[in-house]
């Protein structure tokens, strides 16, 4: 992750919601998933939840809307304003802040019931060390048997194929029709990602070029780091199971005192 990273998400932060089909049934949609996942495993209620790779706050505003307590950060400056804004608009109660996930020490509490890190985040962590580095700030943030939550692509059957183009995705409402796509430069396990959006405002059409960096993450190699980091109970939940977009995996923080 670096500034290039920040770069892409500052850019894209304006127009990330044209991505989606209907961003806030997407918000509604995923909430409705990764909420009772949460809820299941936790009993306290309301969670108090990091989301600590939040954008323009898809998963944070709908853990608020939930009746969670919600902080949320992101390295992305524009993003953490568009979700702040967005939050303001629906009401909701969400302390922001900008943060890598490597570092969090922004952050003046811990003891989070659940830290989320949604929509394939966490392979914009080129290395080894760099997704160490993650999951142990992650692990300082959780109380003992809080839960990691995160979802990514899968990689497993992405590595296998190495698709170099996804898309057109073409959507239209009453004002405005876009097209969504993606090519994909591959260099052995990690991913150059450039992402074209095109959109019409009346009879002027837009077209934006957005680029970053990704690795694919294996399963397996998501599951070591994560033991390697005092997480247990670690759960693949696939798609086809949980209806969501991205393979789902939970992990527990160990809880010594309870040895």
């Amino acid at each position: 992750m670096s500034a290039d990273t920040a770069g892409f998400y500052d850019d894209l932060a304006e127009h990330y919601h044209l991505i989606f089909e209907d961003w806030g049934r997407s918000i509604e949609r995923q909430a409705g998933v990764l909420g009772p996942l949460l809820e299941n495993k936790l009993t306290q209620r309301p969670l108090k939840i990091l989301d600590c790779a939040c954008g323009i706050g898809t998963q944070a505003l709908g853990m608020a809307q939930r009746g969670h307590s919600v902080v949320a950060t992101d390295l992305s400056k524009m993003a953490v304003r568009r979700a702040s804004s967005e939050a303001r608009k629906l009401g909701l109660d969400i302390q922001f802040h900008v943060a890598d996930m490597r570092d969090l020490s922004v952050l003046h509490e811990s003891d989070f019931d659940a830290v989320l890190v949604g929509d394939n985040a966490l392979p914009h962590l080129l290395t080894d060390e760099a997704l160490s580095q993650a999951l142990e700030s992650i692990s300082i943030r959780l109380k003992p048997g809080g839960l990691l939550l995160a979802t990514l692509r899968d990689y497993d059957s992405l590595l296998s194929t190495r698709p170099t183009f996804q898309g057109p995705t073409f959507y239209s409402d009453n004002e405005t029709r876009r097209i969504v796509h993606q090519v994909w430069d591959w260099d052995q396990n990690q991913y150059e990602l450039h992402l074209y959006l095109t959109w019409n405002s009346g009879s002027l059409w837009t077209s934006k070029h957005y680029a970053s960096r990704y690795r694919a993450i294996t399963r397996a190699e998501l599951t070591q780091s994560l033991e390697a980091n005092s997480f247990k109970e670690i759960e693949w939940l696939m798609p086809e199971a949980t209806t969501f977009y991205q393979p789902i995996v939970i992990a527990r923080k160990e809880d010594h005192s309870a040895h």
